[in-house]
C-alpha cells in the first residue's frame, strides 16, 4: 500500500509564508507527477502546482510568481513553497501523486489534507 504524508500549513497573515511537504512511501516502482490541490469551503478542488518527473511546472494563473513546486526523487517527496500568501489562498491544501506499484499499474493517490489559513 502508498501513503502520502503532509505537512505544513498552518496560519499565517497576509503577504506571509508557508511551506508544504509532502513524502510517498509504501510499494512504490517509480512516481510520474506529483503535484498540489486545494479546495475552498464551497469550492472546487483545483490544481495549484504539478511537477514532472523530469521537473517539467505548471502553475495555476492565480499563484505563478508566488509559489514554487520542487520534488525530490530520492526522497520521493514533494513540496510548495508559498510566498507572498492572500487571504484567497485559504484552502484545505492536498498533496497527489501518480505513482506506478508496478511496472504497468499507475495508480492516483492523495494525501490527506492540511489546512492552510490567511487571515490577519
Amino acid at each position: 500500500q502508498v501513503q502520502l504524508v503532509e505537512s505544513g500549513g498552518g496560519l499565517v497573515q497576509p503577504g506571509g509564508f508557508l511551506s508544504l511537504s509532502c513524502a510517498a512511501s509504501g510499494s512504490i516502482f517509480r512516481i510520474a507527477d506529483m503535484g498540489w490541490y486545494r479546495q475552498a469551503p464551497g469550492k472546487q478542488r483545483e490544481l495549484v502546482a504539478s511537477i514532472l518527473s523530469g521537473d517539467s511546472t505548471t502553475y495555476a494563473e492565480s499563484v505563478k510568481g508566488r509559489f514554487t513546486i520542487s520534488r525530490d526523487n530520492a526522497k520521493n517527496a514533494v513540496y510548495l513553497q508559498m510566498n507572498s500568501l492572500e487571504p484567497e489562498d485559504t484552502a484545505v491544501y492536498y498533496c497527489h501523486a501518480q505513482i506506478y506499484t508496478s511496472l504497468i499499474t499507475r495508480v492516483n493517490f492523495w494525501g490527506q489534507g492540511t489546512q492552510v489559513t490567511v487571515s490577519s
